[in-house]
């Protein structure tokens, strides 16, 4: 986020704002709390590999992955789902809690759970999250009761300001049988309340011929204030205490531990399982480290709220779109934030590093490396916008959504007319087309939506426009498309921040339509962009 755009309090206090605003008070609970544990316990440990756990394995159809694109979604959504996997009784703080010490494996790798409660036993249940008639989630493994342990307190690193846990391992979990995809593992307390949420995917190893859902791991991190710090502040509220890197080896604060995967791409995820496509399934830590997971693949997704990318990631989406794979940004305030991916005590790739303005005392850019800095800041300028069409622009709005290209493929289906506006929809980042930044041509403007931010007039943008490869590169332009796809009602309950259920079947079908053409290959090539930033803008 640009700091010209906060008002009062400094970058940290507008950060509380932000999830605030844009996730919901429930989701934005933890910001204000200092987090960590009480005295340090015992190490127990328990191995969960074939055999060891109870309950419910992938099977049969479900398990189908001998080979590039032979996982079937269609058939592991015609599978039983289950509806219970929400968290119901969280308990009072801190009651149980843990961290995945991998961000991905493969199908059949193992990965280590470090979680701490109050409890003397807890179980794990794997929800693999999809679609599902509707029941968004299917239990794969349930473990045996394990021992429960209060882990020791985290520590605060004096450089940093990182928060560590360096909690041992208390179980070791096999994905044998597993299907690919998005887990939420449920902590479950047992002999006392609680229930906290451990994200983790299990990635797929070839992407060619499929659409790649890639979870935005790195933004998730940067937002999570776990033991009292983030990317944005520390216990104080002030910016000039935030953490300069963050670890994935620490639990998240936000809904429940699920990070901010629910609000931001389960919604998506649900809609294109449904529509049974081929998919793969990915981290952002996942495309950075290896240079040729996207190749091949006809489409890849970048969610809701997709901040924080290292130069490696961007390359390698950008390599992708010159191959001719289609890109989909369904958020706003993508690509933002330039990272740098250390390890951790635990494993490659488990620490987020951004020191933002404070870039010039990062030993990694004393090193030489890239500052890790905004993309579009000195040194080493790269404006989002030549990747994505679109560039960030500010935040907070509260707008309609105005539709100003009714004929465009992407609305076939939603009878939209020129003019025709949707409450709430344009919130609460928003993204523009601004020809005084690196913007590929030709781009077409679908939606043109006047804002005021913080006082100044703007406009956010929904675009879509074709590289000489043939892909096709499509952005929303608002940070609640995603959310928005789960809107129903008349929107009066304040639920979705009031979007309605006309938002919901209008991003819906948009998104469908996006997802049907995107997946038979370069969309350019069927469907090339016509440039119409003169009638809009009445610019260049």
């Amino acid at each position: 986020m640009d700091q010209e755009h906060i008002a009062g309090g400094g970058e940290g206090a507008g950060r509380r704002r932000f999830l605030a605003l844009a996730t919901g008070a429930a989701t934005a609970a933890g910001l204000g709390a200092v987090g960590g544990c009480a005295s340090p316990g015992g190490a127990g440990r328990a191995d969960l590999r074939s055999g060891a756990g109870k309950g419910p394995t992938a099977s049969g159809s479900a398990g189908k992955t001998t080979g590039p694109g032979a996982f079937d979604v269609k058939a592991e959504n015609a599978r039983p789902g289950n509806a219970d996997w929400h968290v119901t009784k969280a308990g009072p703080a801190r009651a149980i809690e843990g961290f995945a010490d991998r961000v991905s494996v493969l199908p059949g790798e193992s990965f280590g759970l470090h979680v701490s409660t109050t409890a003397p036993r807890f179980t794990v249940s794997a929800y693999r999250m999809g679609w599902y008639g509707g029941a968004r989630a299917r239990l794969v493994w349930r473990s045996e009761a394990l021992p429960g342990i209060r882990q020791p307190e985290h520590t605060v690193d004096s450089a940093t300001r990182m928060v560590r846990t360096r909690w041992p391992r208390t179980a070791t979990v096999d994905t044998k049988g597993w299907p690919e995809g998005c887990y939420l593992l449920r902590l479950d307390a047992q002999g006392a309340e609680g229930q906290r949420f451990v994200p983790v995917t299990v990635r797929s190893a070839a992407t060619a011929g499929r659409t790649v859902v890639v979870n935005a791991v790195a933004t998730w991190q940067a937002y999570n204030r776990w033991g009292g710090y983030g990317s944005y502040d520390g216990p104080s509220g002030g910016y000039a205490s935030r953490s300069l890197a963050v670890t994935f080896d620490r639990p998240y604060e936000y809904d429940d531990g699920a990070g901010l995967f629910l609000v931001y791409e389960a919604p998506l995820l649900a809609l294109a399982e449904r529509l049974g496509l081929p998919l793969a399934y990915a981290t952002t830590t996942d495309v950075a480290r290896e240079k040729r997971l996207l190749e091949g693949a006809a489409a890849v997704l970048s969610l809701g709220h997709d901040e924080y990318w290292s130069p490696e990631q961007r390359a390698h989406f950008t390599a992708a779109r010159d191959a001719g794979t289609n890109i989909a940004v369904l958020g706003a305030n993508c690509c933002f934030r330039r990272i740098r991916l250390e390890p951790s005590d635990l494993g490659p790739d488990r620490t987020v590093v951004c020191y933002k303005s404070s870039y010039d005392q990062d030993p990694g850019f004393k090193r030489g490396g890239p500052a890790t800095v905004d993309f579009r800041s000195a040194p080493g300028a790269d404006p989002e916008s030549s990747l994505l069409g679109v560039i960030y622009d500010g935040y907070p709005v509260d707008a309609p959504y105005v539709v100003t290209n009714p004929g465009h493929w992407l609305f076939e289906g939603t009878g939209v007319k020129a003019g025709d506006h949707f409450p709430h929809l344009v919130g609460v980042e928003y993204d523009k087309v601004d020809t005084g930044f690196p913007t590929p041509r030709p781009i077409e403007i679908l939606a043109h939506s006047p804002v005021v931010c913080e006082g100044r007039p703007s406009h956010q943008d929904t675009a879509y426009y074709t590289a000489p490869s043939g892909a096709g590169v499509f952005a929303t332009g608002t940070m609640r498309w995603v959310e928005a796809l789960d809107a129903t009602g008349d929107g009066r309950s304040g639920a979705n921040h009031g979007l309605d259920a006309r938002s919901g079947a209008f991003t819906t079908r948009v998104t469908e339509n996006m997802l049907r053409v995107f997946a038979a290959g370069p969309a350019g090539r069927t469907h090339p962009a016509q440039d119409n930033v003169k009638a809009v803008y009445g610019g260049s």
